[in-house]
């Protein structure tokens, strides 16, 4: 996993998977968020923005919030 750039962020880490993207949060531990759950669109913007270091944790709460493939 690597350590995401925002460090005032709720999320603290996430690792990009060829169809899928895993985010680790402060609070609430880590998530698969797959192109299944919640969809290829959605995980694409997710990747991109954990690459980029900011609005990953506001992109999430405003547009995916319980849809993910899986908790770990």
């Amino acid at each position: 996993m690597r350590g995401y750039a925002n460090s005032e962020s709720g999320v603290t880490a996430y690792e990009i998977l060829d169809d899928a993207i895993v985010v680790e949060f402060r609070q609430r531990g880590k998530y698969l968020y797959s192109y299944d759950n919640p969809g290829r669109e959605e995980v694409e913007e997710m990747k991109r923005l954990a690459l980029e270091g900011r609005g990953l944790a506001t992109y999430i709460n405003k547009n995916v919030r319980t849809r993910f493939a899986k908790k770990l």
